[in-house]
């Protein structure tokens, strides 16, 4: 599935991304600080997206990790972690 460029000139930062594929799981609208848990995820809805990640980004996120970060910004921030490092 290809991601649409937002149609401003402005770059979407990562967390409004990841808030972004998190809504498709989700079935709404997120914000990069909205919480995983608040919104009705569960581990089955979690491990979708630490797949599409992996996928999307090339960072395979440790489940303890994923829940723990518990927001799309700090999602992003793991994935910029995990890119560094690669």
């Amino acid at each position: 599935m290809e991601r649409q460029a937002a149609p401003s000139s402005a770059p979407v930062s990562l967390g409004q991304e990841i808030a972004e594929l998190w809504g498709e799981f989700l079935h709404c609208r997120i914000g990069p600080d909205d919480d995983f848990f608040t919104l009705g995820g569960n581990s089955l809805t979690g491990i979708k997206i630490i797949d599409r990640v992996a996928q999307d980004y090339g960072v395979q996120l440790s489940v303890r990790d994923f829940y723990l970060a518990q927001t799309p910004a700090r999602v992003a921030e793991l994935i910029e972690q995990g890119r560094a490092g690669a």
